[in-house]
């Protein structure tokens, strides 16, 4: 059992490997690490078949995929489902509590077993979902817990990012992962507990926004609720409020509250509450949910729940052709981060490699980071909100299109909004990349439809950000328009976002007759004059130690790579087109040679060199 002591600390101070930052709880149970495991390459087992040792022909190090080497398995062919097992003891329960068993990720569509019955089914790779197994267990001895993940490496019409279709991984795709790539962990719950919360801010009003989600009100304690909210900047308390809760009491509450806060108006103390890259101050929020009786005309509280959050004061718009951090332009250099390890795919090696990352990202120059076909470990968000990253994130696509590709990108982007909302490091949603997922978007009016029911459905869930409907060109809709150019000829690209004319001429200009990757930037007659421009991808630049590698223009030296690369970064930088741009990429991917780094982490060229780049 790991413990957690988090009274009066503040979040910058706790632990940074808990798989769910923003709703900590003090006791919790880390089920990573050697479970048995079998694949079934044909998806035909069930579980009475897999109910003997027998059945299992290997051991798995979980949450590594079995495609990788750090599982132990590294078997990277075609398999269309695997199973896992294995048992832990049911921790004491005391009054009424519940044992909740939480998945980080389980990549496509999973199946969980206690103790031989079913607890949950799940669909869709990339977001987290739990379950209460406390009806369950069996007294409180050993437990078994069973798991088939099912994933056909052949399914164009599930979100697969970049999961390679063919044996092997080529050009832009790279390894598949199946089955469990996050966390696997326990918790112990009150019967009535706080399940979920959402944070905004408000920078105009200077307020603090809190939705919270109680579960469990349908037992008969669910009476005489209240929620209690401290919000501390550092060691100084800037909010203790307290709200009465009422509900459906068959199922549970949402509590929505405004904490006012009080404005320091202008100057130091209002800037020391904003978060930004260059400050990136967390205010630490302790949210405990109270039953309050009187006895004896003494009113007494008593304490069901408690939990640990954060929030931030922050607010991201955009302005015709800016994009605002805190009201004020702000110009983002970012660089695409795909997020693989080559000994663990997907899933980071720990939670150090993760922070090492973003640390080098900022050692580089870069303000934040474009995730790439990739909803990344919710570890990531907590660091880059506590280090100070931006972060772009993006939507894993399909690449078929047909009603169970768009029922299943619908119902993960949904999830995955709202597991990660309450992060500031999140300043742009990006739903749809390169027409992946719409092969036909410029003929076909149900793909465009698509496009802009998705970039719809994203601002109604979060308005409080810009959302790229399809990063890269034919864009129908839209906050930001986003461009990808990979011209390997700085001085074209130079002249070709150059200042000859008027900007918005040469922009109408740009817009009607370019055509980077062969593709129409805008199509479907989107108004397109009031909205920043950003380069979200280009450069490209591929230098390799040996062997064969992908790229999109290819280096022989680092001497080599490094003047390319500041030659192109200049060539964009002595633009005033952009009010962005991200550079690809951050490391080397497999055989995608790109990066500024190599895939272990290595500079190619000294960090402080390329850096004076990026900063000018």
């Amino acid at each position: 059992m790991t413990t957690m002591r988090f009274d009066s600390r503040s979040i910058v101070d706790v632990d940074e490997d808990y798989p769910r930052p923003q709703l900590r709880r003090e006791h919790w149970t880390n089920l990573n690490g050697n479970w048995q495991f079998a694949i079934d390459h044909d998806a035909v087992f069930s579980l009475k078949d897999m109910d003997s040792e027998a059945a299992y022909t290997a051991n798995i190090l979980v949450p590594f995929a079995p495609e990788t080497p750090a599982s132990l398995v590294a078997d990277s062919g075609f398999y269309k489902a695997v199973w896992y097992r294995r048992q832990f003891d049911a921790p004491r329960l005391r009054n009424g509590d519940r044992l909740w068993l939480h998945f980080g990720a389980v990549d496509w569509s999973c199946h969980v077993y206690i103790n031989g019955k079913l607890a949950v089914q799940h669909e869709g790779g990339y977001t987290p979902f739990s379950v209460d197994v406390t009806d369950l267990l069996k007294g409180r001895g050993t437990q078994s817990i069973v798991v088939r993940a099912h994933d056909d490496p052949h399914d164009m019409s599930k979100p697969r990012g970049k999961q390679d279709w063919r044996l092997e991984a080529h050009s832009i795709w790279y390894p598949r992962t199946t089955g469990i790539w996050q966390t696997v962990w326990m918790e112990v719950q009150p019967k009535i507990a706080i399940n979920h919360l959402i944070w905004t801010s408000d920078i105009v009003d200077w307020s603090i926004g809190l939705t919270a989600e109680i579960a469990g009100l349908h037992t008969q304690a669910g009476k005489n609720l209240a929620l209690r909210v401290r919000l501390r900047s550092g060691d100084r308390v800037i909010a203790d409020d307290c709200y009465g809760i009422t509900g459906d009491t068959n199922s549970g509450a949402v509590v929505a509250r405004r904490i006012e806060l009080n404005d320091p108006g202008i100057g130091d103390e209002r800037f020391a509450l904003l978060w930004s890259p260059e400050h990136p101050h967390l205010i630490t929020a302790e949210v405990t949910l109270v039953q309050i009786t009187e006895h004896s005309g003494a009113r007494q509280e008593v304490v069901l729940d408690s939990v640990l959050s954060y929030t931030a004061m922050r607010a991201v718009t955009v302005d015709r052709d800016r994009f605002l951090l805190n009201d004020a332009p702000y110009h983002l250099a970012l660089v695409l981060d795909q997020g693989y390890w080559k000994e663990s795919g997907l899933t980071a090696p720990d939670c150090a490699a993760l922070r090492h990352d973003i640390e080098l990202t900022k050692q580089l120059g870069f303000n934040g980071v474009r995730k790439h076909q990739k909803i990344e470990d919710p570890r990531f968000l907590f660091l880059a909100d506590k280090l100070g990253l931006l972060v772009w994130e993006e939507m894993p696509s399909p690449y078929a299109f047909n009603a169970q590709a768009q029922r299943r990108l619908l119902s993960t982007w949904t999830e995955a909004i709202r597991r990660d909302i309450s992060h500031p490091c999140i300043v742009a949603w990006v739903p749809y990349n390169e027409s992946w997922g719409l092969p036909n978007l410029n003929l076909s009016a149900a793909q465009r439809d698509s496009q802009r029911a998705l970039y719809y459905l994203t601002r109604t869930l979060d308005q409080s950000r810009p959302v790229i409907g399809n990063d890269g060109w034919e864009m129908c809709a839209g906050d930001i328009l986003a461009v990808h150019d990979y011209d390997g000829d700085s001085a074209r690209m130079a002249a070709r976002y150059a200042d000859a004319h008027s900007l918005q001429g040469a922009r109408e200009q740009l817009f009607k007759n370019e055509r980077p990757g062969g593709r129409k930037l805008i199509i479907d007659g989107f108004a397109h004059v009031d909205k920043p421009v950003m380069l979200t991808e280009f450069g490209g630049i591929c230098y390799a130690r040996e062997g064969e590698a992908w790229g999109y223009t290819r280096c022989n030296s680092p001497e080599e790579f490094a003047a390319s690369y500041e030659s192109c970064i200049k060539a964009v930088r002595s633009s005033r087109w952009f009010a962005g741009y991200c550079y690809t990429q951050l490391t080397d991917t497999y055989q995608e040679a790109n990066g500024l780094l190599y895939m272990d982490r290595t500079p190619k060229v000294d960090i402080e060199q390329l850096a004076r780049y990026i900063r000018g």
